[in-house]
């Protein structure tokens, strides 16, 4: 049975019970009241059954209700001292008597049921008397027997129509709460139909707004919230294994070129270049070169791992100021046509890993040699800003683009060759792996910090790189589990 079916039905059985609770209440009143004020007319018609005993036959005249009148089909009786009948009749009016009342044999007796009305039926007939006796100080017995025919008709009456109006009052609660009940589950039919739509692989779908002051329309709004949740992690999700598909292949690309290279010249060695020992000493060269190409790039690849996943690293007491001014020394070594400026204060002191933090400006002067002209000019600033050691390293190079600055800290992401690379006289030839810079970013993450870039194409570009002081509280050894 559906939700909606067991809601109308309860809500009718409710009513029901609730009327037919009122109709048997009302019936049983109305007819104590009808009884009782029966029972006053009886114990106030004595003296009328007497007038109507010593009365000719045809009668007393009958009058209206509340001036004495005796109702149609009463019965009088008056029994002697011995218990013989002196004289019965019936009130009829000249249209004919009813059946008489069935009294108790011992009515004119000495244990008769006297002063207290009381109910007998009839002489073969269905009709059923109210009876009323007295005994006067001469032991002569009154009897008195109202027919109880208008109550019973009027407490037909009254029955039919309280059946009557409780079956139409239950049809049509039951039309009203069926519709009721369905206008008020219709938005859990629309979030039945969005989680259908959902299911089937909608994510976008929403419930449709409704009011917030209802119970549905909270649910509804909650599972909007929760929806919402669910499709961003879905994309994060799709968005994570895409990055990680692009990572293994430009992660493949990379390390298939010195693979190649050892191979090729294995196999030249092989072929007889070991005869001649030029060529054997540039074989072995060009291998030992590749192969420490390629320990290099996986030794890049293995940090970057480790440090998406939390592993903990030093934190010892570091100069930055000392850190820089040996980087600077080391770029301008490579390129001494650079002008390279360094501004930073004596000593800046945080708590981190000094061999990472001394790749953190390698890496950042690194890329600014090798992705800007020759001679442009690169200013490093170290300073200290409300609890961060602030490390920025800016260039006048050509810049990056709003895209490019959005996937620079991507791993094998390289900017546009129009960024200029460092070819006349600056940096390598070689184009570099691409894992620079978000190696940069995963140890100022693994210190705390952040890693950020701001530039635009023509203007140069600056790498910000933001440290705390004080290090963060170091993860839990299981979520710090390889």
């Amino acid at each position: 049975m559906t939700l909606r079916a067991r809601l109308t039905l309860a809500l009718v059985i409710l009513v029901g019970v609730g009327l037919i609770a009122s109709d048997v209440a009302t019936y049983a009143a109305l007819r104590s009241f009808l009884m009782h004020r029966l029972d006053q007319q009886l114990e106030a018609s004595p003296a009328l059954g007497l007038s109507f005993l010593r009365s000719p036959e045809i009668g007393p005249i009958r009058t209206a209700a509340g001036e004495g009148g005796l109702p149609y089909g009463t019965f009088v009786e008056l029994f002697d001292p011995s218990g013989g009948v002196v004289r019965a009749r019936f009130v009829s009016y000249g249209v004919g008597g009813l059946a008489p009342p069935r009294l108790p044999a011992s009515i004119a007796g000495a244990d008769a049921p006297l002063g207290e009305p009381f109910t007998v039926g009839s002489v073969g007939a269905g009709i059923r008397y109210r009876v009323y006796a007295i005994r006067s100080l001469t032991g002569y017995t009154l009897v008195l027997a109202f027919p109880l025919t208008e109550l019973a008709q009027t407490l037909h009456r009254l029955l039919v129509v309280a059946v009557v109006v409780t079956l139409a009052v239950l049809a049509g609660m039951a039309l009203l709460s069926w519709w009721t009940v369905r206008r008020g589950l219709r938005p859990l039919e629309r979030i039945e139909e969005t989680a259908e739509a959902i299911a089937v692989g909608d994510l976008s779908r929403r419930i449709e707004e409704t009011d917030p002051r209802t119970e549905v329309g909270r649910l509804g709004a909650s599972l909007n919230v929760m929806l919402g949740r669910i499709e961003e992690a879905m994309n994060e999700r799709r968005a994570s294994e895409e990055a990680l598909r692009r990572f293994l292949a430009d992660a493949s690309h990379e390390l298939r070129t010195p693979l190649t290279s050892i191979r090729g010249y294995a196999e030249l060695f092989r072929r007889g270049a070991g005869a001649d020992p030029d060529d054997a000493a540039l074989a072995m060269r060009r291998i030992e070169q590749e192969s420490a190409r390629m320990g290099a790039l996986v030794d890049e690849l293995l940090f970057l791992t480790r440090a998406g996943r939390g592993r903990p690293i030093a934190h010892e007491p570091v100069d930055l100021s000392g850190v820089a001014a040996d980087a600077v020394s080391d770029a301008r070594a490579v390129d001494p046509s650079r002008a390279i400026e360094l501004e930073a204060p004596e000593e800046l002191v945080v708590l981190g890993d000094e061999m990472r933090l001394r790749e953190v400006f390698a890496n950042l002067l690194s890329n600014a040699l090798v992705h800007t002209p020759a001679g442009t000019p690169v200013a490093v600033r170290l300073e200290e800003d409300d609890g961060w050691a602030e490390i920025r390293v800016s260039d006048r190079g050509p810049g990056l683009s709003a895209e490019e600055a959005a996937h620079v800290f991507e791993p094998f992401y390289r900017a546009d060759r129009s960024r200029g690379r460092g070819a006349s006289g600056g940096g390598s030839e070689r184009p570099g792996a691409g894992l620079g810079l978000p190696i940069v970013a995963a140890i100022a993450q693994a210190h705390g910090g952040r890693a950020s870039v701001s530039s635009r194409p023509g203007e140069g570009a600056t790498f910000t790189v933001r440290i705390p002081l004080r290090p963060p509280t170091p993860p839990r050894p299981d979520a710090t589990r390889s």
